[in-house]
């Protein structure tokens, strides 16, 4: 191979996407054939060979990645990712007080509420815009990633191509680019993780996985791929099964645990409720409190005290019936009926119907706070309050 053509051949290789051991070798070969054009008394050829930046996409068999720890004055510099969501708004919000407002950026596709935009940094992120993301992370020099973004059940099974590349090719693109730079990454799960198949009562963290929805599938795959890019690859990576989240200041949106908030806006407003699960439908569920005190926990645990990187989390188990008697002890007139969806509840009966979270209480102290005549109390106090505030407005 002529110089100038051998120069040009190894410029196109640098050029191009290729592997950083495949381009060491050509490198060897082309040093080599200096050496041999030099015996023959041509003239000597200088080589142009690009350093590739790192990227797992490129990863090497012997690498290894470390999250970055902080010492007792530094703070994490923290994104979250599908940060619009109730989750993402409320996390944003305890973070920031813990570690400073400008230190916890929010982002998602949608435009921010005033309140939110003006509560602290946000920032427009599409988790399949992959160097979007990795100059995100560059130039705020993010540390942990909370990674909320997904298209959930009901949404994902009637657009599956979408919910396919948002929650399983976002993912992908969240790995590597937390791996690459040496993040801290949580993942959420979720009970839709878990099918008929699981044992129900109560689910252990590990056992047979078999969702049947879009979302449980990305899910469970999220889990898996978390957890095999620590152990390939040394990611610091943490995943919690969230149970049935209550919120007093989302209003219910049709989910299948929706129904446990709706009887506290029907008791308020009109006396009656009408619940679309059977009386003795029993699922795991927590107060967002609660959750959002759980992921904060996880993320600051010491690497050294866990045994796992997927845990289950809960703090109550019960069913219509119970939460409708716990709520009538407040409102001792509310009229209760059933009138049972078969989609939802073929959706609740392949649940868990109660977490085993020992491991969690073991490694890493959780504990939760609120308890079912807690949580009901909490709800009517806050829903009760905004109602009085909107008959007053």
């Amino acid at each position: 191979m002529a110089p100038k053509s051998l120069h040009l051949f190894l410029f196109v290789c640098s050029r191009a996407n290729i592997n950083m051991p495949v381009l060491r070798t050509l490198s060897k070969v082309a040093k080599q054939a200096l050496l041999v054009s030099q015996g023959c008394g041509c003239q000597p050829l200088t080589v142009a060979v690009r350093n590739i930046s790192f990227s797992p996409r490129q990863v090497t068999s012997d690498a290894s990645f470390h999250s970055v720890s902080f010492s007792e004055t530094d703070h994490p510099k923290v994104l979250i990712t599908g940060g619009l969501g109730q989750l993402g708004v409320g996390l944003a919000k305890v973070l920031r007080k813990r570690f400073g407002n400008n230190n916890v950026i929010l982002s998602d596709i949608r435009k921010p509420p005033s309140h939110v935009f003006h509560s602290g940094p946000f920032i427009y992120s599409d988790i399949l815009d992959y160097k979007n993301l990795r100059e995100i992370v560059v130039n705020n020099r993010i540390t942990w990633l909370v990674h909320y973004s997904a298209l959930l059940s009901a949404v994902g099974e009637a657009n599956v191509p979408l919910a396919r590349a948002v929650n399983i090719t976002g993912l992908h693109n969240i790995l590597d680019i937390a791996a690459e730079h040496g993040l801290r990454l949580f993942v959420p799960s979720t009970i839709g993780a878990f099918g008929p198949t699981s044992p129900r009562n109560p689910t252990p963290d590990l056992c047979i996985q078999r969702p049947r929805t879009i979302y449980g599938v990305s899910k469970v795959h999220a889990e898996l791929m978390g957890e095999y890019y620590h152990h390939r690859y040394g990611l610091d990576f943490r995943c919690l099964r969230y149970p049935g989240i209550i919120s007093a200041d989302s209003q219910p949106g049709g989910g299948t645990t929706d129904y446990a908030v709706q009887i506290f806006h029907d008791a308020i407003k009109t006396g009656k409720f009408e619940c679309n699960l059977r009386p003795d439908t029993r699922l795991p569920m927590m107060y967002i409190d609660d959750c959002l005190r759980a992921t904060v926990e996880i993320m600051e645990s010491p690497v050294d005290t866990l045994s796992m990187r997927t845990y289950n989390i809960n703090a109550m188990s019960f069913t219509p019936e119970e939460l409708a008697q716990e709520v009538m002890k407040q409102l001792p007139d509310l009229e209760v009926s059933y009138d049972v969806d078969q989609v939802r509840q073929a959706i609740a009966d392949s649940w868990p119907m109660n977490f085993d979270d020992d491991n969690a209480r073991r490694d890493w102290g959780w504990k939760h706070d609120y308890d079912l005549p807690e949580l009901v109390q909490t709800m009517f106090n806050y829903i009760g309050s905004e109602t009085r505030l909107a008959q007053v407005n």
